[in-house]
Formats: structure tokens, C-alpha cells, sequence
């Protein structure tokens, strides 16, 4: 659905975009992550049409942005971060005046209308003016301006910033469903909201795509790091002995938990699950074991862990 290759954009003295590549299977859900400057409104405004790149080629349903402009945008549903609503126009209206503008007869535009109504739980609320809406609600309108023409490709850009948790819930259930007919591509820089939209991710970090990957592959890039926690009744000291002697730990942490239990945080070498051998330790010396679980990464760590910069070389 989307190819792009090298694409890079430049302002006066400012690259925004560097020479980044990626592709976007039909059907996928992916998430472009960043911080705020990272370049992923720049990269959608450019795949959108809004915005022209420096230099590069991207194609959208095998369409080039640049040169055929007019089908890419017949195939593209895109909600920008500051939805730029008619605020004083009542939601039907507003959504058969967006429909009509996208070159929808009148008749089609009309059914249309009804349908992302519905799909978008706006049909109670079809009269109101959009301007008395909750900012929930209006995130929903500005979705179903996105759907209204039946793109291949939705865009959304910070689609649930400065929404309640309840709000995000539901928008969150809304996008997800999207994928059974269109390709979604969602910006944002709330990164447990994209660990449970997304089923793909790009992280950018200026300008630039430093990871490019499925959340499992990312947590399996990072499983050298990764902890075991285990609850142990045992003395300290002969907890700490046995960790030392067992080859796989590479570091542990040995502290106080409830009782007479210690709590273990233990990192292994090369990724290695030490679940099975503490297991057996804990049969073999009698011990009572009421936790043993593998630290699963959260998107945050992982971000982290890929935007790091390296270390300065001494001199």
C-alpha cells in the first residue's frame, strides 16, 4: 500500500526527514513513533500530498504522491493532529458537505454518511452542532471524514491526543477495526497506546528510522536485557551463591520481599531463560517459590533501548 524509498525533506537549515525507507502491507496497522521533532507529521503530510519532499520517491497503492496526486488522494483518508472542523455546521451536515467535496453523487454520499455514522457511534449525536461536542466526539467526526470516501489508506496523526482514557478506549477499538477493510497508519508519541494498536512499528528518531518491526521481533531484539523475577523462601546469603555460581547470570539483585521470601531479579547471558534451572533449584534445596516470571519489555523500554546514543569513546 505504501512504498517509500529515500524520501528527504529539508527546510532552511533544518532536515526533517533523512533519506528514510519503509513499506506498509494492505491491511496493516502501523504505528510511526517519535518524540515531538522526530519528523512523522512531516513524513504524513508527505505521503498525504500536502507537503512535497526535498528528494526520494513514495508510491501509495502503486501511485507516485508527486506526479499523480489526484489518484493518491482518492485512496487516502487523513485526520491531521488539529482537526480542522467546521465547528458550527451539525454533524450530518458537515459529513455530507466532507462527502460531496470528495467527489461522492449526491445519493452515495448520503448512504456513505449513514454508514460511517454508524460506524463511528455518531448516530445519536447526528444533529448536534460539531462545536458542542466533547473533544472525543469530535475525534470521531474527524474519523469519519477520514472513512466517508471508502479510502484504501487512513492516515491519523495523533488520533487520540487530549482525549480521556475512556475516550482513547474508544477510539482505540474503533481504529483497530479498521484494519478488516483499509491500511492504517497512526503518528503518535504515547507509546502504550501504540503497543496496543499496532500490529507493526517505525520508530523514528530525527529524521531517521532506526527500527522498523513487528512488537514481537522487537521484544526478541531485546531479550538479551531481559529479566527473570523470582520470590524465594531461602537465606540471602545462599541465594546469592547460587546465582554467582550459575554460568547463565550475567547480574542479580537479591532483596527482602514479605515474609521470609527474597525477591530476584536476575539478567542472563545471550538471552537465556532461566526459568527452567531456578525451577529446579528451588525442588532441589526444598526452597518455597511463590513467583517465577520473565520480564516482558514494554514499548517504552524497547524505545528507549533503540534511541540511545552510543557511547563517546575516551581520547
Amino acid at each position: 500500500m505504501i512504498e517509500v524509498e529515500n524520501l528527504t525533506k529539508r527546510y532552511a537549515g533544518h532536515t526533517a526527514v533523512a533519506g528514510i525507507s519503509f513499506t506498509v502491507g494492505r491491511g496493516e496497522i502501523v504505528g510511526l513513533l517519535g518524540p515531538n521533532g522526530a519528523g512523522k507529521s512531516t513524513t504524513m503530510r508527505i505521503l498525504s500530498g500536502f507537503l512535497p519532499g526535498t528528494s526520494g520517491s513514495v508510491r501509495v497503492a502503486g501511485f507516485d504522491v508527486f506526479h499523480d496526486s489526484r489518484e493518491v488522494s482518492r485512496r487516502i483518508g487523513y485526520m491531521p493532529e488539529n482537526n480542522p472542523l467546521h465547528v458550527d455546521m451539525r454533524v450530518r451536515e458537515y459529513l455530507k458537505f466532507r462527502a460531496r467535496l470528495k467527489g461522492l453523487g449526491w445519493s452515495r454520499s448520503r448512504s456513505r454518511v449513514d454508514v460511517v455514522m454508524q460506524q463511528c457511534g455518531l448516530t445519536d449525536v447526528s444533529r448536534k452542532i460539531i462545536g458542542q461536542l466533547s473533544k472525543g466526539y469530535r475525534q470521531r467526526v474527524g474519523l469519519a471524514d477520514a472513512l466517508v470516501h471508502e479510502p484504501e489508506l487512513i492516515i491519523l496523526d495523533e488520533p487520540t491526543i487530549g482525549l480521556d482514557p475512556q475516550q482513547i478506549r474508544s477510539v482505540r477499538q474503533l481504529i483497530k477495526s479498521l484494519a478488516a477493510q483499509h491500511t492504517v497508519l497512526i503518528s503518535t508519541h504515547i507509546l502504550p497506546e501504540a503497543e496496543m494498536t499496532c500490529n507493526r512499528m517505525l520508530i523514528l528518531y530525527e529524521g531517521k528510522i532506526l527500527a522498523a518491526d513487528t512488537p514481537e521481533d522487537l521484544q526478541r531484539r531485546m531479550s538479551s536485557t531481559s529479566q527473570v523475577i523470582t520470590e524465594i523462601a531461602a537465606p540471602a546469603a545462599d541465594l546469592k551463591e547460587c546465582w554467582v555460581q550459575m554460568a547463565e547470570v550475567e547480574q542479580f539483585d537479591v532483596s527482602p520481599a514479605e515474609g521470609d521470601f527474597f525477591r530476584c531479579a536476575l539478567t542472563a547471558r545471550d538471552g537465556v531463560d532461566l526459568r527452567p534451572q531456578i525451577f529446579a533449584l528451588a525442588c532441589a534445596r526444598g526452597w518455597p517459590l511463590r513467583e517465577l516470571t520473565r520480564n516482558r519489555h514494554s514499548l517504552e523500554d524497547i524505545y528507549l533501548q533503540v534511541t540511545k546514543p552510543g557511547e563517546e569513546e575516551d581520547n
